[in-house]
């Protein structure tokens, strides 16, 4: 193996997989090293617009019958961070639900991106939003403005 694949901790890649495995995607290491769990930090703190903390429903939806339920922890107008018991990985597309409390019907995102991951808490930026739904949201978190 090249350098680039020693060492005791890594992620197989398609550059350095070992001839017995045959893999067809990246497998991820499940441990978290101080360097991973600084970047966790970092995507947190790289946030956008202004956030509002509250506790809503989040449904979400992803391919092959994948859907959860989830804790809002707070919105913006380009994402939101919940919670939730069922496991997310970094970089899953969903479709979500999130049930405001504005409105008796949710607010839907036809695509968010899961951006960063903590645990049972994740980072979630809405890349496909109606502009209507957006709208929404802005009203919201301008109108709690202290």
């Amino acid at each position: 193996m090249d350098s680039a694949c020693s060492g005791s901790f890594y992620a197989y890649t398609k550059d350095c997989w070992p001839p017995d495995l045959q893999l067809e995607r990246t497998t991820a290491v499940t441990a978290k090293t101080s360097r991973e769990l600084g970047q966790a930090d970092a995507n947190q703190q790289d946030r956008r617009g202004r956030r509002l903390a509250l506790s809503c429903r989040l449904f979400f939806f992803g391919d092959d019958d994948f859907e959860g339920e989830a804790k809002v922890l707070d919105v913006s107008t380009n994402g939101c961070s919940a919670e939730s018991s069922i496991d997310v990985t970094m970089g899953m597309i969903l479709k979500l639900s999130l049930f405001l409390p504005d409105f008796k019907w949710p607010l839907r995102v036809e695509q968010a991106i899961v951006r960063w991951i903590d645990g049972k808490q994740f980072g979630l930026e809405f890349t496909s939003i109606r502009l209507a739904q957006r709208e929404r949201l802005r009203n919201l978190i301008m109108k709690s403005r202290p």
